[in-house]
């Protein structure tokens, strides 16, 4: 049996108010006031309040600036130096949350396996040989990563933790999702680039997936179900370039999630074995305000059925990956009650709509 015994969350020490957010973009785009008025109505109806990162800039001035050149004549920041960033930051990040993750529960070198998640960084050697050698993990534990699928990845790892724990005896496996989306901040003002910067932010979050170790809070992974929809595979895309990652975001996405949520859902529930009635928790990943908006209209869900990540939405933003290991952990934190079964779903590039149900055990 594969069991969640514990998730813990980090965010990089910069928060950034949205207000401070769209000042910093107007500026670096080089706008007139029409677009100014633009881009400020669509980040105050964007219903995020805050956001995190590892780049301290999106709340200076402009003579503060650090990464993102004083200059506008001067170049951008290209994909050797945001991987240094990447490569500075982003261990410290995972590190603390693992080690916040595990504790109280079992002793790092007692981690059996470790799958690292991110689509924001990569090198060789990598994020999971950097927290290994930092945390004086075994030497002989079990390595992998899920690299480059985007929002949805943490399912991705959650599913290879469970197919861990089910075969594996005493398995104590540790998933860390980390993304600094915002070091790949692009200065051309384009819609992509647009719908970029109002969502992403930084983010972390470990989860420990166990067959031995227990908790009071404890969910057990009963499933997973996933669905590929092509013809939304040009409308969420990521891809590397030499100034960086690049993210094309289109505005369709709501409706390719409204013309299939139902269907999905249905299918999945029917692989589950339950009905929408046995769903008592809906861990919808908060990609935006108007996919949240889409889901609990197709859906007929109450309206307070997505509360909670409508508030990672308002507290965080889209971390990619981490996002929905945060709306689960607040789940987890709530009183135990019995028969909670929790419907995790996930949307990232494909289109690929990931879920997975999570019961008390």
């Amino acid at each position: 049996m594969a069991n969640i015994i514990s998730i813990a969350t980090e965010v990089p020490e910069f928060c950034h108010r949205q207000e401070d957010i769209v000042h910093f973009m107007s500026t670096v785009y080089g706008i007139d006031d029409i677009e100014k008025r633009k881009l400020t109505y669509l980040y105050k109806h964007s219903d995020i309040e805050k956001r995190y990162s590892v780049i301290d800039d999106f709340g200076l001035a402009a003579n503060e600036w650090d990464f993102v050149p004083q200059n506008p004549a001067a170049p951008f920041p290209n994909m050797e130096e945001r991987m240094a960033v990447y490569n500075q930051t982003a261990p410290g990040l995972s590190i603390k949350a693992i080690a916040n993750c595990v504790s109280g529960h079992i002793v790092p070198t007692e981690i059996t396996h470790l799958i690292t998640v991110s689509c924001t960084g990569m090198s060789a050697p990598g994020l999971d040989l950097q927290i290994a050698e930092a945390m004086g993990l075994a030497p002989n534990i079990f390595r992998t990563s899920v690299n480059f699928m985007g929002c949805y990845a943490a399912v991705h790892g959650l599913k290879l933790a469970k197919l861990i724990c089910d075969s594996t005896p005493n398995a104590n496996v540790v998933v860390v999702a980390t993304e600094l989306c915002t070091i790949h901040f692009q200065k051309e003002y384009t819609t992509d680039n647009v719908a970029s910067s109002l969502l992403f932010a930084d983010g972390c979050a470990a989860v420990l997936v166990s067959n031995t170790v227990t908790s009071g809070n404890s969910l057990a992974l009963k499933g997973f179900y996933s669905h590929v929809q092509y013809k939304g595979k040009k409308d969420m895309a990521w891809e590397l370039s030499s100034k960086g990652f690049l993210m094309t975001l289109s505005g369709y996405i709501p409706h390719l999630v409204e013309e299939d949520i139902n269907n999905l859902v249905y299918n999945a529930l029917r692989y589950y074995g339950l009905g929408m009635d046995d769903i008592t928790n809906w861990c919808i990943h908060p990609g935006g305000k108007k996919i949240l908006d889409v889901i609990e209209k197709k859906l007929q869900l109450g309206k307070d059925a997505l509360q909670i990540p409508r508030k990672i939405l308002s507290e965080y933003g889209n971390m990619s990956s981490p996002t929905i290991l945060f709306v689960l952990q607040q789940y987890m934190l709530a009183p135990p009650k019995p028969n909670t079964n929790i419907f995790g779903l996930a949307f990232g590039p494909g289109l690929t709509m990931e879920t997975f149900i999570a019961c008390r055990p």
